[in-house]
């Protein structure tokens, strides 16, 4: 499964010999394009390259994955309920369901928000005044992140642009810079340098020589010093962001190292995912962008904050919903609740409820297999991680910041330019 996603590609229809792998082409089709036809033909090619490929392989993999479960010690129900039991609490999916209600009426003021500024770029015809929006138009291949149609929805344009990929650019800055100044970041907070093995092993940029997934990801191999990063990075400041979250991996790793192995992991999945975004969350922020040489001057105006706060929404608040249903999806598969015959109606009950999102064209219900055009579904990986993470990194970005003595907004609050905090993030106090 991994490998039919790792090489899948999109062909054009004009030319069959030109096809299209995920990254960079049809992220960067779906990022980037403004045409509503162009955006459907890159999203709906995905899904047939890959989608169609795995339908018949993974409910033979659910069948394995729960007799592998179900044989250890303790013996789990199903797969899903192994994932749910390392969190430790027997409540967990009610405080999730908690959670997620607390979230969600600021979740659909943003839908609203941009579903009116969608209908204003393509129309009414296109776009309901009060139904869910069409999955191609939001700027990522799974609609779980809408950073890339900022330029549709600025409450204010005209000012200062916080996103500063164009300067990256016009600056000469290499992929290499980028990993170098997240390392600058880390050790100015009083964290482990990166050691050379790092730079030795790891895989920054995508090879000319292969296919390999592109799916950025931090790993640590349990020897005490071998830990690297996989990544097809390219020059932006999403991926500048990114490089901090997975650095923020290799961190936590070098912090336990010497620690048995069965000691060698987060509190819990949902914990490792906060400390690497916790510490993106300082990068980008127009302070922390103007000491790096990104941002000429900071506006400090209600305007700007307001532009700062929807470039946050749009990547963070956009997220709460598909974090949350991606594993309910698998929970009901691996429980048998539900079954190979509605994998894909299913998928999009789900995304509609929670995301308010529709396919762009009807899904076949014999041949479509949506999820499995998402790396997690086919490479196995649990999900909720990433949910209950986007909720406990501003509880630690609150509590760093309060410790560091930061006065004002939260959003304006930059833990690297604190000491108190640093010795916090290096684990005097977080331990």
């Amino acid at each position: 499964m991994r490998l039919i996603y790792s090489t899948g590609k999109v062909c054009e229809y004009h030319n069959p010999s030109s096809c299209l792998s995920l990254n960079p082409d049809l992220s960067d089709c779906l990022a980037s394009e403004r045409d509503y036809d162009r955006l459907r033909f890159c999203w709906e090619g995905w899904r047939d390259a890959v989608g169609r490929k795995l339908k018949d392989k993974y409910p033979r993999f659910v069948e394995l994955s729960n007799q592998a479960v179900h044989q250890g010690v303790p013996n789990w129900a199903d797969t899903g309920a192994y994932w749910r039991s390392w969190y430790e609490t027997a409540d967990f999916q009610e405080q999730l369901e908690n959670l997620y209600n607390q979230l969600s009426p600021l979740y659909n003021t943003l839908h609203a928000y941009v579903r009116k500024k969608l209908r204003e770029q393509y129309g009414q015809d296109k776009i309901s005044a009060n139904g869910p929006i069409p999955a191609h138009l939001l700027g990522n291949m799974w609609s779980q992140s809408w950073s890339n149609i900022y330029d549709l929805v600025e409450p204010y344009p005209g000012k200062t642009s916080i996103d500063v990929t164009s300067k990256m650019l016009s600056d000469g800055w290499t992929v290499d810079r980028m990993f170098r100044i997240s390392d600058d970041f880390f050790k100015e907070m009083g964290l482990t340098e990166m050691p050379q093995n790092f730079w030795d092993n790891s895989m920054f940029v995508k090879p000319a020589d292969r296919e390999v997934v592109c799916h950025p990801s931090a790993w640590d191999f349990y020897n005490a010093h071998d830990v690297r990063i996989k990544m097809c990075s390219n020059v932006s400041m999403q991926d500048l962001v990114t490089i901090h979250h997975e650095m923020g991996h290799i961190e936590y790793y070098l912090q336990y190292k010497h620690q048995p192995v069965p000691f060698r992991r987060g509190g819990n999945p949902g914990f490792h995912e906060a400390v690497g975004d916790l510490l993106a969350l300082s990068v980008s922020t127009p302070t922390h962008l103007q000491t790096i040489g990104l941002l000429d001057t900071v506006e400090n105006d209600n305007e700007s904050d307001i532009n700062f706060l929807m470039s946050m929404a749009l990547d963070k608040i956009s997220f709460l919903p598909f974090g949350y249903l991606m594993d309910q999806w698998r929970w009901g598969v691996f429980n048998g609740s539900i079954t190979p015959e509605t994998y894909n109606q299913e998928w999009w009950k789900l995304r509609t409820r929670y995301q308010g999102i529709v396919p762009p064209v009807p899904r076949n219900n014999d041949k479509d297999f949506d999820p499995g055009c998402k790396y997690h579904v086919p490479a196995n990986h649990p999900y909720m991680r990433y949910f209950v993470s986007y909720v406990l990194q501003f509880q630690f970005h609150k509590a760093l910041c309060e410790t560091s003595g930061h006065i004002g907004p939260l959003h304006k609050c930059d833990i690297s330019a604190g000491t108190e905090a640093q010795k916090a993030a290096a684990g005097e106090k977080l331990a």
